[in-house]
């Protein structure tokens, strides 16, 4: 990604008052002292009579000035661009930022200070001093950006400042580009497991669907141009005396649903070690997992949203698509922030009457209420898995009374009663150990009841 632009450096007005004013505004420090001290020296030697005196701070009040009336009327025509690289980073990585400077004019430039804006979150503001620029010359400079928090962060415009050689005044200019970086959670890879009954998104074990072409067809059906000669089903083209092949299957994908609790009320604390950003950070984790598998994943929240361009079925893992897929749910996660609900009721309406494969859902605290919901999205769906980050064990001061503690006791109870692979989740918890566990405590289930079907 770049930014780029042509900024016509000390290009204003020509004269006038307008113009004056421009010109002093730039004087810096040593440029205005040297002009009070010129004027002072002039006033002395006038009213002193001294001759050799007044030409001296003639010459030091005039000296700024013309500095600064040159400058001012100088054309240099300066080009600049930005590259990121990347231009989506993980949370607490780092990424950088090259800056080019082309001088497409036919004059040397003088001095230049670069300078790029950028968020505080990224670090301070990168500032380069630029040494004289030949006509047709460029000059590379690049610096560093790195967030421990989640969003997308706008960087630049780009600033020069042009100064003289005896740095008695500086003019800035700003280009008007600038680009954008998308600083997504942190993911961590997650080991191969069979929490839907197989580690790969197709298999032998997979339900198979037909490839229909319309509604004659049968099995067998009638060649059409194309068809594999391999699949001609000769019984069938002696018995009607015509070309029949087989319809032929197709394995049909495995489908994973990720649901995240973004509610507000459902998580304490905040910063990126708060329970919120490890749930999110989770979420990102599992639908990569899932795409690199072949699933095809889904992402819903509590309010009922989805990332934008997201189908009916997800997006499609084992794909060429699925970086595309996988960087536009980086790019909803890298936003996404508490909601104002109350509950999870459009989350299951969304969920209701769907085959949505397996689901896994990253809790925050569940009310009596909000439990029950969670245990009619099991019942409409496949395999279940829920991260339940309760505030109680998140909490830097915990309660010393165990009723709120008891209480999140049994709504897991609950939710495992319903069939959910429940796994509660402590502060700092590695995900991969977790998702391990939760790979036990479902085969743990699937032995206690009997065996579950596949998803």
């Amino acid at each position: 990604m770049s930014a780029g632009g042509t900024a016509q450096v000390a290009e204003g007005d020509r004269g006038g008052e307008g113009g004056l004013r421009t010109a002093l505004a730039g004087l810096t420090t040593r440029g205005r002292s040297f002009l009070a001290a010129g004027l002072a020296a002039s006033v002395c030697a006038y009213v002193l009579g001294q001759g050799d005196l007044l030409r001296v701070g003639l010459l030091l009040a005039v000296l700024p000035l013309v500095c600064a009336g040159m400058l001012y009327r100088t054309r240099y025509r300066v080009a600049g661009s930005r590259r990121l690289s990347p231009a989506r980073v993980p949370a607490a990585s780092e990424a950088r930022v090259h800056l080019r400077v082309d001088n497409v004019s036919r004059l040397s430039t003088g001095l230049l200070m670069l300078q790029d804006r950028v968020p505080y979150v990224l670090g301070p503001r990168p500032r380069f001093v630029l040494d004289r620029v030949e006509p047709g010359g460029r000059r590379e400079v690049s610096y560093r950006v790195r967030s421990d928090l989640r969003g997308r962060y706008p960087l630049g415009p780009l600033q020069l400042r042009l100064t003289d050689p005896f740095g008695m005044c500086e003019l800035t200019r700003s280009f008007s580009a600038f680009d954008t970086l998308t600083v997504i959670p942190r993911v961590e890879p997650l080991p191969t497991v069979r929490l839907s009954g197989e580690a790969k998104g197709y298999g032998d074990g997979r339900q198979r669907s037909l490839a229909l072409a319309g509604e004659d067809d049968v099995i067998p059906r009638g060649y059409r141009y194309g068809d594999d000669l391999r699949r001609v089903h000769w019984r069938s083209t002696a018995r009607y005396g015509e070309l029949m092949v087989r319809r032929e299957e197709q394995p049909q994908r495995a489908r994973c649903t990720v649901l995240l609790d973004t509610r507000g009320g459902a998580y304490d604390g905040q910063g990126p070690d708060s329970a919120f950003e490890w749930a999110v950070s989770g979420a990102a984790s599992v639908l990569v997992h899932m795409l690199e598998q072949g699933f095809s994943v889904r992402l819903l929240t509590d309010t009922g949203t989805s990332v934008p361009g997201e189908g009916a079925d997800g997006f499609a893992g084992a794909s060429q698509q699925s970086a595309d897929a996988a960087g536009l749910m980086m790019d909803t996660l890298a936003v996404i922030d508490h909601s104002d609900g109350a509950g999870l009721s459009r989350a299951y309406d969304l969920l209701r009457g769907g085959n949505e494969g397996l689901l896994v859902a990253f809790f925050g605290e569940l009310d009596e209420e909000q439990t029950a919901v969670a245990v009619r999205m099991r019942q409409r769906g496949g395999a279940a898995l829920a991260f339940v980050l309760d505030p109680e064990d998140w909490s830097r001061e915990p309660s010393p009374q165990q009723t709120a503690a008891a209480r999140a006791a049994d709504r897991r109870r609950t939710l495992r009663d319903a069939g959910w692979t429940v796994v509660p989740v402590p502060p700092g918890a590695p995900f991969a150990e977790l998702w391990r566990h939760a790979d036990r405590e479902r085969a743990g289930l699937a032995t206690a009841g009997g065996g579950e079907g596949r998803s």
